[in-house]
């Protein structure tokens, strides 16, 4: 059986009180305060009233002042509050309504309108209660959603990501250098002039999470070409910078079978544009300038860093000092110019991440 409602009376005069505690005390669990300052005690005790009828004219502290105070209070402010009162004017009313309170009941009361009041705003209060946790399950339950989503996302893009890994010479560790390089020049450049306004945190977040499907097209080149250990001959090169292409087609297919997505655009950006040069002369579109898109000209970097530091079957590693000499000479043709500037800014933090993430970690 359910425990009877909690209701406190709130009034000076011990005749309203004795009529209301009567009236009421057979169906519910009654409390009584003599003054503001009790009856905000009470209020703020456990378990709280479910209900309070609340005298407008006290000494000290009238009920005006004792229903704002629980309105702005987050412990209180849920509990419905009725004004009991011995004047009603429209002013007086419009007040009372304006600091939070549910109704009015006018003295001297009205048993049958008092009992009726008094139901209904408890079966609201309860029906309001009910709805907050419903909604609150249910916030509960899409947030369970997002968070699996994600996971999913995660782990189709680790799986598609290791997929071109092993028809590749590079290595998982390339994709999280890759990545992690990307995410520290957008946040580098997060407040920079030119990038502040494409560069926002959920910006920053794709990026990060798109990166390791740059190079996802390679799996549409033929091993021979891409296992290939020594230099690539000119129809050869053709055919291994078709892995931009292939890229762009796969990602579009997907965006058309199961529609587009944030996550998806910026998978298909950086695939496709990573290998375009800031003068032009970079592949599939030959795009300049401001003409390749942030996500593009931000992986460039991050992809030929790593890739000069890191062994490969036609090379050695290079050492950082080396890397940077060679991009730094790239400035202005192979990169943006801010782009590189702001590598040599956290060159640190590039070398940090190389250490943390070496291959055979």
């Amino acid at each position: 059986m359910n425990n009877p409602a909690r209701i406190l009376i709130v009034d000076d005069e011990r005749f309203h009180l004795n009529v209301i505690v009567g009236l009421l005390s057979g169906d519910y669990n009654v409390l009584i305060a003599k003054s503001g300052e009790r009856a905000l005690e009470i209020a703020t005790s456990e378990p709280a009233p479910d209900l309070i009828l609340l005298d407008i004219f006290m000494p000290e502290m009238d009920g005006y002042e004792v229903c704002r105070r629980l309105k702005n209070s987050h412990k209180t402010r849920h509990i419905p509050i009725i004004y009991l009162t011995a004047k009603s004017d429209a002013e007086a009313e419009a007040y009372g309504f304006s600091l939070g309170a549910v109704d009015y009941l006018s003295k001297p009361i009205s048993p049958p309108i008092v009992k009726a009041r008094v139901k209904n705003h408890l079966a609201y209060g309860q029906a309001l209660r009910a709805l907050e946790q419903q909604n609150e399950q249910l916030e509960y339950k899409i947030q369970e959603r997002v968070l699996e989503i994600a996971r999913t996302q995660d782990v189709a893009i680790h799986c598609l990501a290791s997929l071109a890994e092993t028809r590749d010479n590079e290595t998982g560790n390339h994709v999280r250098r890759t990545q992690h390089y990307i995410k520290l020049l957008a946040e580098h450049l997060q407040n920079h002039p030119r990038f502040c306004d494409q560069l926002d945190a959920d910006t920053i977040k794709l990026l990060f999470k798109s990166a390791p499907l740059h190079d996802i097209g390679k799996v549409g080149v033929p091993d021979r070409i891409l296992l290939k250990p020594s230099a690539l001959d000119q129809e050869e090169w053709v055919e291994m910078k078709k892995h931009a292409a292939h890229a762009y087609d796969a990602i579009c297919r997907a965006e058309q079978a199961l529609g587009s997505s944030s996550f998806l655009h910026s998978a298909r950006e950086i695939a496709y544009t990573h290998h375009e040069k800031w003068d032009g002369s970079g592949y599939p579109r030959g795009l300049k300038g401001d003409e390749i898109p942030l996500s593009g000209r931000l992986m460039s970097l991050a992809d030929v860093y790593d890739a000069l530091i890191s062994k490969r079957v036609y090379k050695p590693a290079f050492s950082h000092e080396k890397a940077k000499k060679i991009i730094l000479e790239g400035r202005e043709v192979y990169f943006d110019p801010d782009i590189v500037d702001a590598f040599i800014e956290i060159e640190d933090q590039f070398i940090a991440i190389a250490k943390q993430f070496e291959d055979g970690v």
